[in-house]
């Protein structure tokens, strides 16, 4: 039989760590999947490693696990080297994985649903135009508090290039107003610093305002209505909300203000190698990805308004 790494499922359940929900998981696929050793082992393996990712990205539920989590894993998977064929194998050891997660109504929903092998490719990300950032970011009232702190968030993810659980984890002594930077600390506890612009600065400062008027029970940067620190899933609310009030059409996301950012950067002539600084990607190649996306808009224009193209 495959071998469990672990304490074992014991008291798994509700409020368990994924580590200890691995366990019971890989428990049951050993009596009740029917299959092989061999897979049972690969499976294993596959999300030790899918668990050590999540981790480094600061997600400690379950609950907290979203679709791009999921497929920022693989094509990670996929950057390093990894072939199709054991890339969809993980894919289908983490579809099961969340698949019992949800049967077992240790989660309310599954990331993977929908989710299907022909994604593994790693296709050009979607960015918003120019347009389309400025009516998402000018879409909150800011007459309210509330709206004070949605236009910063907003604002903070498309000027930072910000990753959803950096900017959830941001605390106050990370931000340098003064010296208009923020300071991130990105996967594997790295820490680097983003330079602020002012229309972000503007916005951060008038949310710590609002922010000192209500509650407050973290000293993380942005809180909940209670004063408690926002959840990854709260900061995901706030994007989608406001997309629909812009009327935008496409699947906003957190990381597509993230791929907006540096895509943006490199069509205005930013330097490769600071955007890379400024994601946080230990590879360049992972940073390159967005140079074809400027290549693609050049390439699109041409043939569009060219006489001759």
């Amino acid at each position: 039989m495959a071998e469990i790494d672990g304490a074992g499922a014991a008291g798994a359940g509700h409020g368990a760590s994924l580590a200890h929900l691995l366990d019971r998981y890989m428990e049951a696929a050993v009596f009740e999947s029917g299959l092989a050793d061999k897979t049972l082992s690969a499976y294993a393996a596959d999300l030790r490693r899918y668990l050590i990712d999540l981790e480094e990205n600061g997600v400690e539920s379950p609950e907290d696990v979203m679709r791009e989590d999921v497929l920022d894993h693989v094509i990670r998977l996929r950057s390093a080297g990894l072939s199709t064929r054991s890339a969809a194998r993980h894919l289908s050891a983490i579809r099961r994985f969340h698949r019992f997660l949800l049967e077992e109504r240790i989660t309310n929903a599954d990331p993977c649903e929908g989710l299907d092998s022909p994604r593994l490719t790693r296709s050009l990300p979607h960015v918003l135009s120019g347009d389309e950032v400025e009516r998402l970011i000018a879409a909150p009232n800011t007459d309210t508090d509330e709206g004070i702190r949605d236009a910063a968030i907003l604002e903070l993810f498309y000027s930072c290039g910000l990753r959803i659980s950096e900017l959830a984890g941001l605390a106050l002594g990370d931000l340098s107003l003064d010296e208009s930077a923020v300071r991130v600390r990105g996967k594997g506890s790295k820490v680097r610093l983003v330079p602020l612009g002012t229309r972000a600065s503007n916005r951060v400062r008038a949310w710590l305002d609002a922010r000192a008027r209500g509650q407050v029970r973290d000293k993380t940067v942005f809180l909940s209505k209670r004063g408690k620190r926002m959840s990854r899933t709260g900061v995901w609310g706030v994007v989608k909300r406001y997309a629909r009030a812009a009327n935008i059409r496409q699947n906003v996301t957190p990381h597509m203000l993230r791929h907006s950012f540096a895509t943006h950067l490199l069509d205005h002539d930013a330097d490769l190698r600071a955007v890379q600084e400024m994601l946080g990607h230990a590879d360049i190649s992972t940073t390159q990805i967005y140079t074809h996306v400027s290549v693609e808009r050049l390439s699109r224009a041409h043939k569009e308004c060219h006489p001759r193209a």
